[in-house]
């Protein structure tokens, strides 16, 4: 392996080992309040744009992942399908356009919504975090505090993502997210917050399990369809768990 593909992994594992011995606390505290929304019978959302909603994506409709984690998404932020690509940076910053998302959400009070950007600027996930809160739910955000701190809101409010949450998880990330830098190289490349994003997000969902089973509520797990039975098996938790599951439609 190359020197550089060394270094890189080395600081994935550097920040993961962070996350671990860092964000445990706040892990805990967000699983608690998902496993009581969901024990009580509430739903769970999650919203990132672009690279954000990539982290997101892995969560839902996974094999070995929590059946019941529904995605939000905007047209034109959902993913990375939008052209020209830039496009998709400046639909982030329309102000009102997260009151147009949730508006035709199936979100409802007591919910939780997860809502993830590395920088925690930009006024659609700000908002979305904002609105969310004020219709009633409770919002984890997924952000570092590093990065959002080395940069101004572009929200007219002036607050960030980290500001409007009711609780924040930090991925650790350092401000414009890059970890390696190499003679020859007029910046700093090789993103990693798609690593510990999507980490903290598994960690949180595998809190969130311990935590309904400590309930005696049986979490619903996808199994893998490419495993024996599998297929059936998810059809029949999937139905069972239909009024909390919106992705399928």
């Amino acid at each position: 392996m190359s020197e550089l593909a060394d270094a890189y992994l080395n600081a994935a594992i550097a920040l993961l080992e962070r996350l671990r011995d860092e964000e445990a606390p706040a892990i805990g505290e967000a699983a608690e309040v998902i496993a009581e929304a969901l024990a009580g019978g509430r739903r769970l959302f999650a919203f990132g744009c672009s690279h954000s909603s990539l982290p997101v994506q892995d969560l839902v409709y996974r094999a070995g992942g929590l059946m019941l984690v529904n995605p939000i998404y905007g047209p034109g932020i959902a993913a990375l399908d939008t052209r020209p690509a830039t496009l998709g940076s400046a639909i982030e910053r329309l102000p009102g356009y997260a009151d147009a998302i949730l508006d035709n959400a199936p979100v409802e009070p007591g919910d939780v919504l997860i809502v993830v950007s590395v920088s925690g600027r930009n006024p659609v996930p700000v908002e979305m975090a904002a609105s969310a809160r004020a219709r009633g739910l409770t919002v984890i955000a997924v952000t570092s505090r590093a990065y959002s701190d080395a940069v101004a809101s572009r929200h007219a409010s002036g607050r960030k993502l980290a500001d409007v949450a009711h609780l924040v998880l930090d991925n650790k990330v350092g401000e414009g997210d890059a970890v390696l830098e190499a003679e020859g190289v007029p910046q700093r490349f090789g993103p990693a917050s798609g690593v510990t994003g999507t980490a903290l997000l598994h960690a949180l969902v595998a809190a969130t399990v311990q935590r309904l089973v400590a309930r005696g509520v049986t979490p619903p797990i996808l199994l893998s369809a490419n495993l024996d039975g599998g297929a059936e098996w998810n059809a029949r938790l999937l139905a069972e768990h239909a009024d909390r599951i919106f992705y399928l439609g």
